[in-house]
């Protein structure tokens, strides 16, 4: 009987031959380590590909009404998390804000306390959010606000309609009534805001500005006035009139609806 053959005897097997690696020059770093390049990341699975796919001719043939809130939360998603499932995070995200324009509207600080949202898919919210608004307020900036009316109640909604907590602002009017600067007054809370008419008036005077409307909004989605929303215009309006200004109107932006003061015979 022949002796075994030990496995060190004689060339190995063609398979089990290791294959030659072509040697590559990695760059080095400061301290003369060499870095080893990533590799690029694999392309996402066929069937998120469809999916996407799918959404996006939807959205090119029906546009947004064709679509539910969490698929066109989806769609802003695919760019910055372009190999992810992101049905799951965009369901998370309506359920902790509520609905699309409150997930927009929301703080950077709370998006990222969404687990699976980093800080390049909140850049992105964010982008969207500030476009609808440049949009909305390129309809009514320059322009006579009285003759148009409807585009400033658009302006404030959009604005204002979907935050978390109050925010106090005032647009300023020239002789005309020519919108000539909208500035957020002060922030606060989710029922209570700080406004000092002083100050309001005063900015006024700065800004040479001839007639002001007063815009804030309710969280809780009903623009009903509070006694103290009642009391503050009061004694912006007193102010106002005591230095040549006209107080047109103060408008309380609610959920769904905004409720103006001058109407409900308020001022």
């Amino acid at each position: 009987m022949p002796p075994p053959r030990h496995f060190s005897e004689g060339p190995l097997p063609l398979f089990a031959r290791p294959s030659p690696v072509e040697p590559v020059d990695m760059p080095a770093t400061d301290s003369g380590a060499r870095v080893i390049p990533k590799r690029p990341a694999p392309p996402p699975p066929n069937y998120i590909r469809g999916h996407r796919q799918r959404l996006r001719e939807r959205f090119d043939q029906g546009g947004a009404r064709a679509m539910p809130d969490y698929e066109l939360l989806e769609l802003i998603l695919f760019r910055a998390l372009p190999r992810r499932d992101v049905k799951p995070l965009a369901r998370k995200l309506l359920d902790t804000f509520g609905d699309f324009n409150r997930v927009l509207s929301a703080s950077a600080s709370r998006l990222q306390q969404v687990p699976g949202l980093g800080a390049a898919t909140v850049t992105d919210l964010k982008l969207v959010e500030a476009a609808a608004h440049r949009m909305a307020r390129s309809r009514v900036i320059d322009r006579p606000v009285m003759s148009g009316w409807t585009a400033l109640l658009d302006y404030c909604h959009t604005t204002m309609a979907h935050r978390e907590t109050e925010q106090f602002r005032v647009l300023y009017l020239d002789r005309k009534n020519v919108l000539i600067a909208d500035e957020a007054q002060a922030e606060g809370t989710v029922d209570h805001v700080p406004v000092y008419p002083r100050e309001v008036v005063k900015r006024a005077l700065e800004l040479n500005a001839s007639a002001l409307i007063l815009v804030h909004n309710h969280p809780s989605g009903d623009p009903t006035p509070s006694e103290a929303d009642i009391t503050m215009t009061r004694r912006i309006s007193e102010a106002a009139v005591a230095l040549g200004l006209t107080l047109h109107d103060h408008l309380i932006v609610g959920k769904e609806r905004e409720l103006s003061f001058r109407a409900h015979g308020l001022l």
